[in-house]
């Protein structure tokens, strides 16, 4: 990918009351989950005009449920780019039809929006916002790692709101975009301003939805998650399956930072690569020097750095609130979150490292 280069901002535009919305569902082996996912998108305070399953390569029934659910289905053809490259042979046609100032929802088969989503979105998507986010949950289930995943996710939800909600990652659980601004990322790949190919989605990237957050905020748009904006989605039940998803998130990040260099737009982003890498190594200071006292014998605390240790316990359970009482009873114990920090430090080592030494991209479904 070539460093892009900077983009005048783009003209402002009204919002059209008018627009009409097309729900655009990539969907690989999903027939389990399709049906429920095309239902809350009916049961939106604002539904979609169309819904549009995109099967792709698929060895299972998504096509027949979806088609059952209402939708109309599209077949990938000879896909092997996953689902950017799904996307980019839907979005061809589909935005064919669409004017300037109509929105595509892109969303995935294993999530269930909240049904005031679409209107928040809509609502949001002044002159300056090129496209809104959801704000992720995750759902029911999962047993200890997914309490761990969910209290994560609600203080992400909580950092979203402390940010103005602003949406530092157009997340692929869902995100509307103006068909004008899909339209103006295709054309500034193919003028050479950003890289990531020739179409909508980049086809080099592990994460294409951050990638193409950095492609919108390059051209000068506003990206938001408002507080409507909520989806329900997919946990991952073991530690193989969240290792993988999360070394691919995390080297798919470290990857776009690279491709995009220090610009105005990635500047904040490789900041808090950077604190990071901080964390790593205070937790494992900590850790150490932890061990080391406990070796010695009988440890003695005093009294400054057990009150240190209560308020971090504290801001622990009171930023999992509404994760629920039994995610709050889970992050007093302190220990167990900390075991899933080392976790979260060892994906971003690993990344780091296949990164730097440009290892082989290996994209694996979870």
């Amino acid at each position: 990918m070539r460093r892009p280069r900077a983009v005048p901002r783009p003209r402002q535009r009204t919002g059209n009351p008018a627009a009409r919305v097309v729900a655009l569902i990539p969907a690989h082996d999903e027939a389990d989950r399709i049906a429920a996912a095309i239902a809350a998108l009916r049961g939106q305070l604002r539904p979609p005009e169309r819904i549009v399953v995109v099967a792709d390569n698929c060895t299972d029934g998504t096509a027949d449920a979806a088609r059952a659910a209402g939708a109309t289905v599209l077949e990938s053809r000879d896909n092997r780019h996953r689902k950017a490259g799904a996307l980019n042979q839907a979005l061809d046609p589909l935005l064919a039809g669409l004017d300037a100032d109509d929105l595509v929802l892109v969303q995935d088969a294993d999530t269930i929006l909240w049904p005031g989503f679409l209107a928040s979105a809509v609502a949001a998507m002044d002159g300056t916002v090129g496209a809104v986010g959801g704000i992720f949950y995750g759902e029911p289930g999962g047993g200890l790692l997914g309490a761990l995943q969910r209290i994560e996710f609600h203080r992400y939800a909580r950092e979203i709101a402390r940010r103005d909600y602003r949406a530092d990652v157009l997340t692929g659980t869902a995100t509307l975009f103006r068909a004008a601004t899909l339209r103006e990322v295709r054309q500034a790949r193919l003028d050479g301003l950003i890289g990531g190919g020739s179409s909508y989605y980049s086809l080099a990237s592990l994460t294409e939805d951050d990638e193409i957050t950095k492609a919108v905020r390059t051209l000068g748009y506003r990206t938001l998650s408002p507080p409507g904006c909520g989806v329900v989605t997919e946990v991952m039940t073991t530690l193989p399956a969240l290792w993988h998803q999360r070394l691919r998130w995390q080297r798919g990040a470290l990857e776009n930072l690279r491709d995009y260099g220090w610009t105005p737009v990635t500047a904040p982003y490789l900041r808090r690569q950077a604190f990071m890498g901080l964390s790593v190594v205070f937790l494992a200071l900590y850790l150490v020097f932890t061990g080391w006292m406990l070796a010695r014998g009988r440890p003695r605390f005093s009294r400054f750095w057990l009150a240190v240790g209560l308020l971090f316990v504290l801001e622990k359970v009171v930023t999992a609130r509404r994760a629920g009482w039994r995610c709050q009873l889970l992050a007093a114990t302190l220990g167990i979150e900390l075991a899933y920090d080392a976790f979260q430090h060892a994906v971003y080592l690993r990344a780091l490292w296949d990164t730097l030494r440009r290892g082989e991209q290996q994209w694996r479904a979870t």
